[in-house]
């Protein structure tokens, strides 16, 4: 079904850079100001400088940005900094990390995955994208016409796909690197056509679960639609038609699902009274407290309660409560064309239910827009910068969620699902033209 083939990546040459630690990034979407200025002085090749390249006065559009991005790539090319490996492969890679106080190693292995619209269910998303980073990644793509970061894939490993390819890198030198996070990646280059066909036929009979980089493969297909429609695909095997992917077996133990939370605007002003008299009608609230601690406090709750039907809310009074919801039929009336699967899901009950059902009722005029938040602290920070009438605290859905939800070709709302730990930017690239 899906098809996976090796390739001639593009990486830094150590002896110019150094160290890979000092040229390598985030993927752009994790990485804010300071830290983007934090990598643009860490190293003058490092990668967030076609990444994630910061504005400049003088410019005149967004368009600035990615055309020195790509003059970047270019310098670095030519100057020999990014040398091109001599032989196709499958690289496999390494993600070595503390998990629940134990180390443990994400296994997996880089391709370049046959882009496909979705209704062919070769290859499958669970998440719906925004479009401002679909736009922003494509005008990328036009202007560096390169695959910087890979998107994370998920597989059902009926034919012990990885093995063959952790035997034939075992007396093999890794290209390694460390994050700020302590995560430990290290990469090989596996060339052996016996071993790379094993893997490609192992894939063939199965479907791809998007499940990092949803954006990353929209944009990709948007690209390859824009050259097929000027004539400029010579054939089905041009590199366009094609996206660099991480694929990991979905039983993986290490895969590891990290919250998202909610920062609210386009609401009325809400104090916690309004909050609590609006969730009454269908949750069991309790108020925690007020302030960062609270806010702490909260998230600890949930966490220890491990459900999906439990949701956390800040208003700008300061005031965090913990909401369950008590009448899941709501769900069944709002929703009776999703699966149960879907319903049950936390992000889902909040932006259905409690975002759409339950401020429509509310307030008609009410228009809400999310900003996102990794931590509780930068949720609580978000609210304290003012603009935002509403925070939320949403548990992450399992790994089993995602496979059903993927299965029943169902999408949750942008930024439902962050993988961790991140794949890291600048470990291998892979040209599109």
């Amino acid at each position: 079904m899906a098809e996976v083939q090796p390739f001639r990546g593009w990486r830094y040459d150590i002896g110019q850079v150094g160290a890979l630690a000092e040229v390598t990034a985030p993927p752009a979407d994790v990485i804010d100001p300071a830290q983007q200025l934090e990598l643009y002085q860490r190293h003058p090749c490092n990668i967030v400088r076609a990444l994630l390249n910061r504005s400049e006065i003088g410019d005149e559009s967004p368009r600035a940005r990615h055309e020195r991005a790509a003059d970047f790539l270019r310098h670095w090319r030519s100057e020999g900094v990014l040398i091109q490996d001599h032989e196709s492969a499958f690289y496999v890679y390494h993600q070595e990390f503390e998990l629940d106080d134990r180390t443990v190693v994400r296994r997996g292995f880089l391709g370049r995955l046959r882009i496909e619209d979705f209704a062919s269910g070769h290859v499958v998303p669970h998440e719906q994208t925004v479009s401002d980073s679909v736009a922003d990644e494509l005008a990328l793509n036009r202007a560096c016409r390169m695959n910087l970061s890979p998107i994370l894939g998920l597989y059902a490993d009926d034919a012990d796909i990885q093995r063959p390819l952790e035997q034939a890198v075992l007396t093999e030198t890794a290209f390694e690197s460390m994050d700020d996070q302590g995560v430990t990646h290290r990469v090989w280059a596996v060339t052996q056509a016996d071993v790379i066909e094993q893997a490609r036929a192992g894939l063939r009979n199965q479907p791809i679960y998007i499940a990092d980089g949803h954006h990353h493969y929209e944009s990709a297909r948007n690209y390859r639609d824009e050259l097929r429609a000027a004539n400029r695909l010579p054939d089905e095997n041009s590199p366009a038609n094609f996206v660099m992917i991480m694929l990991v077996e979905l039983d993986d133990p290490s895969l590891t699902i990290a919250p998202t939370h909610r920062l609210v605007s386009g609401l009325p002003p809400l104090s916690s009274g309004d909050m609590k008299v609006l969730l009454g009608r269908h949750f069991e609230v309790d108020e925690i407290g007020t302030g960062p601690d609270a806010a702490r406090e909260t998230w600890g709750l949930m966490d220890a309660d491990g459900g999906q039907d439990v949701l956390g809310f800040g208003t700008a009074d300061g005031v965090w409560m913990m909401a369950r919801l008590t009448d899941a039929t709501v769900m069944e009336s709002l929703a009776s064309d999703q699966s149960e699967s879907w319903r049950s899901l936390g992000v889902n009950v909040l932006h259905r239910l409690v975002l759409g059902h339950m401020f429509e009722q509310s307030h008609p005029d009410a228009q809400p827009s999310c900003r996102y938040a990794q931590t509780v602290d930068d949720l609580v920070k978000g609210m304290s910068e003012g603009g935002h009438q509403l925070a939320s605290l949403v548990a992450p859905p399992e790994i089993e969620h995602v496979e059903d939800i993927a299965a029943h070709r169902e999408l949750m709302p942008p930024k439902s699902t962050s993988f961790v730990p991140k794949l890291l930017s600048g470990l291998v690239f892979n040209l599109l033209d």
